[in-house]
């Protein structure tokens, strides 16, 4: 499979222009590699903003391989599109093992989020290598599952700042996981489509009443897949407001540099 390019912001508007779908700003990007500790290389994307340190880090898990998920879901390659330049944010998302996207395919196969502890560390060992620090894990539908799982334990608890968890179905975290989650401490907000496929609204503020620190948000009209603008911005805002710590609408116009996104 051929390898992908970075997307780039290499013309510039003549006014204002409404941030749309394939919409690419500012950033510097480059494609990465890192391996695991079981010699697995993984393949990924590292957006930072264009001319400042970045204000935090969103290492982005992504949904199911097995179902269509990986690192370009579409949550996250526009998160990485955008959040660079509208909230001076970074964004890491990678394949997971045995996963292929236009990027590449990453060493391995699918492991049911057991094997998937090992690609969660390397990322982490990246960012840390990198000099990158104030790390959000920000999972999506199985990513959640896998935040769960290793967010709140070493060596990762301690590396990190919070959660984010966009769709959860726990159909692997444990009750054990919760509470592992609950005794570290570390916020974790929860955003819940109104009509999701596996957890709505208010089962899943009954699931993670075991996590006292947990926000847990119904998204209205959203379903498990968040297609369509108004439900990607609605989680892009969820995002940076977390980060941030206040509540944040992102800008949906754009003037400056700004690209196309291709299928190359």
């Amino acid at each position: 499979m051929a390898t992908s390019q970075p997307a780039q912001a290499d013309t510039r508007t003549d006014g204002p222009i409404e941030i749309g779908p394939t919409t690419v700003l500012p950033a510097r990007r480059e494609n990465i590699e890192f391996t695991t500790d079981d010699g697995k290389t993984l393949v990924g994307e590292l957006a930072l903003p264009e001319r400042a340190d970045p204000a935090a880090i969103l290492l982005c898990l992504h949904p199911l391989p097995t179902h269509g998920g990986f690192m370009d879901s579409h949550v996250y390659k526009k998160a990485s599109y955008r959040l660079p330049a509208l909230a001076h944010l970074g964004v890491l998302r990678f394949n997971t093992r045995g996963t292929s996207s236009p990027r590449g395919t990453s060493d391995g196969s699918f492991e049911d989020g057991v094997g998937e502890q090992a690609d969660v560390l390397a990322a982490m060992r990246f960012l840390r290598d990198r000099g990158l620090s104030n790390i959000w894990l920000v999972g999506w539908s199985f990513g959640t599952e896998l935040v769960l799982r290793y967010g709140s334990r070493e060596p990762v608890v301690s590396q990190v700042s919070g959660g984010i968890l966009l769709s959860p179905p726990l159909h692997r975290a444990t009750e054990e996981d919760l509470g592992a989650w609950a005794e570290s401490g570390l916020p974790l907000t929860v955003l819940v489509p109104e009509k999701d496929d596996y957890l709505q609204p208010d089962a899943a503020r009954e699931r993670f009443a075991a996590i006292p620190q947990a926000e847990v948000k119904g998204i209205d009209g959203a379903k498990h897949l968040w297609v369509g603008e108004k439900y990607v911005r609605r989680a892009h805002d969820e995002i940076v407001s977390r980060v941030a710590g206040r509540p944040v609408r992102l800008k949906t116009s754009w003037e400056g540099d700004v690209g196309t996104e291709t299928n190359d």
